[in-house]
C-alpha cells in the first residue's frame, strides 16, 4: 500500500483557488440608455458583474422592482428591462448575489422640467439655457437666464447668499415603493473653485462633487428658478453615500475677565460643522448669543464689547448634523487630470502649514512615485509609504521633522500626507474634526481628501488605516454590524478612498481668517478640531482674561 504524503504547497494553492472562486464581484453600471424615457418602454443597462442569469437578482428603478415579466434580457454585462410605474425620476440599481451596484438616474420624460418660454414674471431667477447639458464632476458650466442678481453674495449673512444647486442622492440599503423621498440638492462648492463668474444674466459654475443626474436650479433671495434637467456623466468609477447617522452636538466657550479698562473688545471665531457631500443639513438647534457675523468661511464671529474685571461670559452652540459613510470604487485607467485647472492651482500650493515645496519632501515623493503620471496611483503610493514607514506617536513637531524622524502624531501625519500629495501635483486638503464612539465620546481627529477630475474628492485616513487610533466600536468595512473583526490589512485598504460615518468635520482645508484690527492681540489653538489660524483677538483695554474652549459633546445619536 502506498502512503499519500501531505503537500502543504498544493493545499495552500487549493485554498486560494477556492477563496477566489467564492469571491462575489460588486455589480457596476456604466450606462443606461435611454436615461430619459417613458413608463412602459425598455431601457438597456450596461456594465459588469450582473451575473450570467437573473435567478434571484433584480433591478430597482426609483425604488420600484419591475415584475419578472418585465425583463427581456439578462447578461453579465447587459440588462434590458421595461420601466415600471414611477414618479418624476429615480436611481437605477442592479442587485446581484447580495451586492448592489452604483446608482444611475432615470427620468420620466413626462415630468422632466423644461424652461418656460414667454415673458419673465416677478423677481424669481429664471434659467433659459445650460451649456453643456451633460458633464463630468469639476466641469465648468454656463447658465444663462435672468434675475440672478448682480453678485452672488449680497451681504456677509448666509441667509442672503445666492447659489446654484444640483441633485444629490444617497443609498438607503433598501427600498419601499410606498415611501416617496423628497429630492435633495448640493450646492456648487467654494473649495472646488465652484463659482467663476456671476451676473444678472449669466453664471459660470463648476459641477460639484456629489452631484448626480437630475434637477439643477438657481436660488436667490427672491426664490428658486424652475429646475432644468442636468446629466452627470463620464465618471471614472462610482461613489455612494450610505449608512446615514444624525448627531446632535453642543459646545461652548467660557470667558473670564481678570483685568480690563474701557474701551475694549474681544472677538471669538467659533467654527461650525462644515457642509460637504458626506456631511449635510447642518442645522443650528440653539444658541445663547447672537453672532457679529453669522457665517464667514464656516466660522461664526462673536464680538464682546467693554468687558469689565470679574465678568464671566459663555457662548453656547448646539447643532444637528447628518453624516454619511462614503464608499468608492474608481477605474484609474479612465482618469484624465487637468494640471492647470483653478482647483489644482488652489490645492497644490505650498503653505506654512503644508510645505509641499520643501526639498526633502520633494525628494522623498519623487523616490516614491517615480514617473507615475496617474494622480490616483500617486496618492495610493504615498498613503502606502506612510503606513509602512511612519511610526504614529503621541506628539511630534513639524512636517519636515516628522519626515526626517519617521515619526508623527495624527495631526502631523495628515499634514505630511497633504504636503506629499501636493508635491506630487495631486490636489489635496487636510480635514479636522472629531471621531465619535458608541457612547458618544469624542476624540479630535484629522484626515484628508484628494481630488480626481471627473470624480471628485476621495477620503484618506492614514491613522485609521494603520490602526493607530483606539476608539470604541472600530469601523469594520466587512460587516454592517461593525463588529471588531477587520484585519489590519482590511483597515488599510478601506481607509484609502472610503470613510465611516463616525466623524464630524469642522474644517476642510486651511481656514485663513483676517484679524479685525491691526493692534489686536491674536490667540490660536493648534492643533484643534478646526484648522483655522485665528480663534481669539483682544483689542483695547482687555489686558488679562482666560478662555476655556470646551470639547465637542454629543447629545444625541440617531440611526
Amino acid at each position: 500500500m502506498k502512503t499519500k504524503t501531505f503537500n502543504p504547497l498544493i493545499y495552500s494553492l487549493l485554498v486560494i483557488f477556492i477563496l477566489l472562486s467564492c469571491k462575489v464581484n460588486v455589480p457596476v453600471i456604466s450606462s443606461i440608455d435611454p436615461s430619459i424615457g417613458r413608463i412602459g418602454e425598455f431601457i438597456t443597462i450596461t456594465g459588469s458583474n450582473f451575473g450570467d442569469s437573473r435567478d434571484e437578482s433584480y433591478v430597482t428603478i426609483a425604488g420600484i422592482a419591475p415584475t419578472s415579466s418585465s425583463y427581456d434580457l439578462w447578461q453579465d454585462d447587459k440588462i434590458i428591462v421595461r420601466v415600471p410605474e414611477l414618479g418624476e425620476a429615480g436611481l437605477v440599481y442592479v442587485h446581484s448575489k447580495g451586492r448592489r451596484s452604483n446608482g444611475m438616474l432615470f427620468s420620466n420624460t413626462a415630468n422632466v422640467p423644461r424652461p418656460v418660454d414667454g415673458e419673465e414674471l416677478g423677481l424669481q431667477p429664471r434659467i433659459t439655457s445650460v451649456n453643456p447639458q451633460a458633464a463630468a464632476i469639476g466641469t465648468l458650466i454656463i447658465i444663462n437666464g435672468s434675475n440672478f442678481g448682480v453678485t452672488r453674495e449680497n451681504s456677509m449673512r448666509a441667509s442672503s447668499m445666492s447659489g446654484v444647486f444640483f441633485s444629490w442622492d444617497f443609498s438607503t440599503g433598501s427600498f419601499n415603493p410606498h415611501i416617496i423621498r423628497e429630492p435633495e440638492f448640493i450646492e456648487a462648492a467654494e473649495i472646488e473653485a465652484g463659482y467663476e463668474f456671476w451676473s444678472a444674466r449669466e453664471i459660470h459654475v463648476r459641477l460639484p462633487d456629489g452631484a448626480v443626474s437630475g434637477n439643477l436650479e438657481v436660488r436667490t433671495q427672491h426664490g428658486r428658478s424652475r429646475p432644468v434637467f442636468f446629466d452627470v456623466s463620464s465618471r471614472p468609477g462610482y461613489k455612494n453615500f450610505k449608512d446615514k447617522r444624525s448627531y446632535s452636538i453642543s459646545y461652548s466657550v467660557d470667558i473670564r475677565v481678570n483685568n480690563a479698562t474701557r474701551p475694549n473688545s474681544l472677538y471669538l471665531w467659533i467654527p461650525m460643522p462644515v457642509t460637504s457631500p458626506s456631511q449635510r443639513n447642518v442645522t443650528l438647534i440653539s444658541h445663547n448669543t447672537e453672532p457679529f457675523i453669522e457665517n464667514h468661511r464656516g466660522v461664526r464671529l462673536y464680538k464682546l464689547d467693554n468687558l469689565g474685571p470679574g465678568v464671566n461670559h459663555s457662548i453656547y452652540l448646539s447643532f444637528l448634523v447628518e453624516v454619511y459613510a462614503v464608499e468608492t470604487e474608481i477605474r484609474h485607467q479612465s482618469i484624465r487630470q487637468e494640471l492647470s485647472s483653478a482647483l489644482s492651482a488652489m490645492h497644490t500650493q505650498s503653505t506654512e502649514l503644508v510645505p509641499s515645496d520643501n526639498p526633502a519632501i520633494i525628494t522623498q515623493v519623487n523616490s516614491i512615485i517615480g514617473r507615475e503620471p496617474n494622480p490616483y496611483l500617486k496618492a495610493r503610493a504615498i498613503y502606502d509609504w506612510i503606513l509602512k514607514n511612519i511610526e504614529f506617536v503621541e506628539t511630534s513637531s513639524d512636517v519636515v521633522n516628522a519626515l526626517e524622524n519617521r515619526q508623527a502624531d495624527i495631526y502631523t501625519s495628515i499634514l505630511l500626507f497633504t504636503a506629499m500629495a501636493r508635491a506630487a501635483r495631486v490636489p489635496c486638503i487636510p480635514l479636522a474634526g472629531v471621531l465619535i464612539d458608541r457612547n458618544g465620546q469624542t476624540l479630535r481627529h484629522y484626515w484628508a481628501e484628494f481630488w480626481i477630475d471627473g470624480f471628485g474628492w476621495l477620503p484618506v485616513d492614514p491613522a485609521m488605516g494603520a490602526g493607530a487610533v483606539t476608539i470604541e466600536e472600530p469601523y469594520n468595512p466587512l460587516s454592517p454590524l461593525q463588529e471588531n473583526s477587520a484585519s489590519e490589512r482590511d483597515l488599510a485598504a478601506f481607509y484609502f478612498g472610503n470613510s465611516d460615518n463616525r466623524r464630524i468635520a469642522f474644517s476642510r482645508g486651511e481656514v485663513i481668517l483676517s484679524q479685525m484690527e491691526n493692534r489686536g492681540r491674536l490667540v490660536s489653538h493648534t492643533p484643534s478640531y478646526s484648522m483655522q489660524n485665528i480663534w481669539e483677538e483682544a483689542i483695547g483695554g482687555l489686558e488679562s482674561y482666560s478662555s476655556l474652549w470646551r470639547d465637542i459633546t454629543i447629545t444625541g445619536i440617531y440611526q
